[in-house]
């Protein structure tokens, strides 16, 4: 049934009356077939009944039955239509920069494939003469692309094929034969999929160059949180310190007013003192001048001379000329108070300052542990790496160029070749020891000489309290206290390496300026233990952030 619907027309299972596909398919007597209910409404318009086709007229309406045959070939047409119509619907319109298919008309679908010889694009429903017909089957097919004329070679009119790796171009058949015979060609195929592959190599390599610069760009993000958290623990930093100079010179002031103010008192007090008594003079010389007055004017001649004696005697008084109400002795004191203010300001200024600048290097913390292979072999270690001190026998190691020997050394085993890091080292009960960081490439054989030539950026405590730093020429370094801890910081693209007494927050020593190209290492060296005078250990300590 299906094969036989397959040739017939479309126009053969369509009714004439209502022009879709057969329902209830009858026949008339004169051969042509419609609708049944299409035909029942028509004859019930017309009479007499009359043939829509061919106009033959039956004067006698005639019985009509379903033709089964050509009702369920109608019903199998039906359902091709509808397959059909589902395949077309699945196959997507063609979207701006898609190939469409040069066959379809109004909307045009997406092109499945493009025929090299044909120069066309199809849709799957147009493609499939050239998957079913024996001649078309040879037709060259290709992925859909625009622009087939450009497949072809100008020159002979022939598709291009091939491909001359000699001349690196693509060339058809006859170029190959005429042209570029002895070059070295190779079907079009082969040096797609070579190209191919070579495309998907520098894909991956550009995937991987962007995944780079995307840590890249996390990095650079990081390091601005980084930054901002510097900064932000800079600026509460630098606040506490001048709120710390600002409560000091709040003191001060309220000192110095308090002195001021109390030298005011024993001023005005003091000419209190010098009023009164001054009044007290008065009123003596006051009652004086009233005997004195009335003495000259007496008659009583015994009475004056009884009386003139103690008149008159000068009267015992104060000599007022050198007296003053000084202010020298305040003003000296405010130029005093003012001045030992100053003093007490820059102490406490500088000391804030170190604070400030100590906390600043203790946020770059690193954890240092003590790398045992490159332990000289009488130092002992502890358990976690933290301590060493060194021991009276040596004891049987391996022998690796990574130890030192003879001198009482060792590294850490963490390496830093960018950015910041910081750590501490308690050297408390020590009569000697070396601190300080050292290059990768170092010797460390035979007599090593500690000095940034060699790369080595080290200070040192030599008899009990000699301190100095291992320079091009030892600097020696002028302590107010002794060290108990050390904190050592690198910043290695500045080229900077700093010594720090912790307790009392203060620089006693950078190496600046330095060029740093290897990895650093931490430097330690307990020296020996003395009989006994030097065995206290150094200790790496976490650090303790002041608040």
């Amino acid at each position: 049934m299906s094969a036989a619907s397959c040739l017939l027309s479309e126009d053969q299972f369509l009714c004439s009356i209502c022009l879709d596909v057969f329902t209830d398919p009858v026949s008339t007597p004169c051969g042509h077939n419609f609708c049944k209910t299409c035909i029942t409404q028509h004859w019930d318009v017309n009479t007499p009944c009359q043939c829509p086709m061919c106009k033959e007229v039956f004067y006698r309406r005639p019985e009509l039955r379903v033709n089964t045959f050509i009702s369920e070939m109608a019903a199998q047409f039906r359902k091709s239509c509808r397959k059909k119509a589902r395949s077309r619907s699945d196959q997507r319109c063609a979207k701006p920069g898609e190939v469409p298919c040069d066959v379809c008309t109004g909307t045009k679908l997406k092109a499945l494939k493009s025929c090299l010889v044909c120069l066309a694009s199809y849709c799957e429903t147009h493609l499939e003469p050239h998957q079913r017909i024996t001649g078309l089957k040879t037709h060259l097919l290709i992925d859909p692309v625009d622009n087939l004329e450009g497949r072809m070679c100008k020159k002979h009119d022939k598709p291009l094929e091939l491909f001359c790796k000699t001349d690196q171009m693509c060339v058809c058949l006859i170029c190959h034969a005429l042209d570029h015979k002895s070059h070295d060609i190779v079907p079009l195929k082969d040096e797609y999929e070579g190209k191919k592959a070579e495309l998907g190599k520098t894909e991956a390599e550009i995937q991987q160059m962007i995944q780079k610069r995307r840590v890249k760009i996390q990095e650079i993000k990081r390091s601005v949180e980084l930054s901002r958290e510097d900064a932000e623990r800079e600026i509460a930093d630098s606040v506490r310190v001048f709120t710390s100079l600002m409560q000091s010179v709040e003191r001060g002031q309220a000192e110095l007013i308090d002195m001021i103010e109390e030298t005011q008192k024993t001023t005005e007090k003091q000419a209190e003192g010098f009023i009164k008594e001054l009044q007290q003079e008065i009123s003596e010389l006051m009652r004086r001048s009233t005997e004195v007055e009335q003495l000259s004017h007496t008659e009583d001649h015994l009475h004056l001379l009884q009386s003139f004696p103690s008149l008159s005697v000068p009267p015992h008084t104060k000599n007022w000329t050198e007296v003053r109400v000084h202010r020298s002795s305040y003003e000296g004191s405010v130029r005093r108070a003012v001045a030992q203010l100053e003093e007490t300001l820059s102490k406490e200024m500088k000391k804030l300052c170190a604070d400030l600048e100590l906390r600043r290097v203790q946020h770059f913390e690193v954890d240092v542990t003590l790398d045992p292979n490159t332990a000289h072999a009488a130092l002992i270690l502890s358990d976690d790496g933290k301590q060493v001190n060194h021991g009276d026998l040596k004891k049987n190691l391996p022998n690796n160029p990574e130890r030192f020997s003879p001198c009482p050394c060792v590294l850490g085993q963490q390496s830093f070749s960018s950015g910041r890091f910081y750590y501490e080292v308690l050297v408390k009960g020590k009569t000697k020891w070396t601190l300080g960081v050292a290059r990768e490439s170092i010797n460390r054989r035979g007599q090593i000489t500690l000095n940034p030539n060699h790369g080595y950026w080290t200070i040192w405590l030599k008899n009990k309290n000699e301190y100095e730093a291992l320079a091009e020429s030892n600097v020696r370094l002028s302590l107010k206290s002794q060290p108990q801890k050390v904190g050592v910081f690198v910043d290695y693209e500045e080229g900077l390496v700093s010594f720090y007494d912790v307790d009392a927050a203060v620089l006693m020593y950078s190496y600046s300026g330095c060029s740093f190209t290897e990895k650093l290492y931490p430097f330690f060296s307990p020296c020996v233990n003395d009989g006994g005078k030097n065995s206290a250990p150094l200790i790496i300590t976490p650090v303790s952030h002041a608040d």
